[in-house]
């Protein structure tokens, strides 16, 4: 043994190394991480409106409120706001699997917004509450752990 082989040999040890990880990287599941969204330059786009309409929640003087029960997760406007008047769409995002993201149109069966619990399964959601209400845009987001 000799100092060409030694260094050759450490060389092609490093190689293997390096080509492990990748390959690990590039194969394994656990590793897949996806973008935040697909159209993001669109999303980008609509930011300044987003920021003007969650400002409109805090003029507002009530929140919004999102709380968990048996049947599921309720949305509950305040009750200056008649449901009646109210328009828009729900969108629930989980960060660990687009898979499970979904949108759906606000429509009231009572007083509350109720996502059913069998759509939702535990973990984190980020949940986006976009509406109009007397001609006026309201953006409210939350994070939860269901």
């Amino acid at each position: 043994m000799n100092w060409g082989k030694g260094i050759f040999l450490a060389i092609v040890a490093f190689i293997g190394f390096i080509m492990y990880f990748v390959i690990t990287m590039n194969t394994d599941k656990k590793y897949d991480h996806d973008l935040v969204t697909e159209k993001y330059y669109e999303q980008e786009l609509y930011y300044q409106q987003k920021i003007n309409a969650a400002r409109n929640v805090s003029e507002l003087g009530e929140d919004i409120l999102v709380k968990k029960t048996e049947e599921g997760l309720q949305i509950v406007f305040p009750p200056s706001m008649k449901t009646s008047e109210i328009k828009g769409k729900v969108f629930l995002y989980r960060p660990s699997n687009k898979q499970l993201d979904f949108e759906m149109p606000i429509s009231f069966s009572d007083i509350y917004l109720l996502v059913p619990d069998k759509r939702l399964l535990g973990g984190r959601w980020n949940i986006t509450v976009d509406v109009m209400y007397q001609s006026k845009r309201y953006f409210f987001t939350k994070e939860i752990t269901y």
